[in-house]
């Protein structure tokens, strides 16, 4: 069993209530936009971190961090990337990628709009965290948190940092 933090489209902004949320999560996984290289370096200090590149990020973040991963945690077969869509609006090369290697967990940000759904046509459940910094449209600030136990994914919160003004 593991428990997994997941954020997105923190924009050089790491707000420290992470730390509290994610405390007792195994692994932190980063859907992009993350913005200086140090804010991974920073979550990669406190736990095992998995992180993609996103649009908004430089040379220095691409260097370090792919535009795609694919891995299994338990059972689970993972896919994340930054710009992916959501079922019925993937983008293009995100959807060949689903339909030639179905994951079971398709993981993207870049909306900065939470949304969590089953794609009943793929069978694989989408998670998008959110924004988890202070640029962009989003009036509230989101976080997941969820465990992997074997082929479940089980006990999802969706955590709320603060509504912006």
């Amino acid at each position: 069993m593991k428990r997994i933090g997941l954020l997105s489209d923190t924009h050089s902004f790491l707000d420290k209530r992470v730390f509290e949320h994610f405390k007792d999560v195994d692994e932190i996984w980063h859907a992009g936009d993350i913005g200086r290289l140090s804010l991974t370096d920073e979550l990669e200090a406190f736990k095992p971190l998995r992180a993609v590149y996103g649009n908004i990020d430089g040379q220095e973040i691409r260097a370090a961090h792919p535009l795609d991963q694919r891995f299994t945690v338990e059972e689970v077969k993972v896919f994340m990337t930054h710009i992916g869509g959501y079922p019925g609006r993937y983008n293009r090369r995100i959807y060949e990628e689903l339909t030639t290697n179905t994951p079971d967990l398709f993981i993207s940000g870049h909306s900065h709009i939470l949304k969590v759904m089953n794609d009943k046509n793929l069978g694989l459940l989408h998670m998008n965290p959110g924004a988890c910094g202070k640029v962009g449209f989003h009036k509230v600030r989101t976080l997941l948190r969820f465990t992997i136990d074997g082929k479940r994914i089980k006990d999802l919160d969706v955590i709320e940092l603060e509504t912006r003004k």
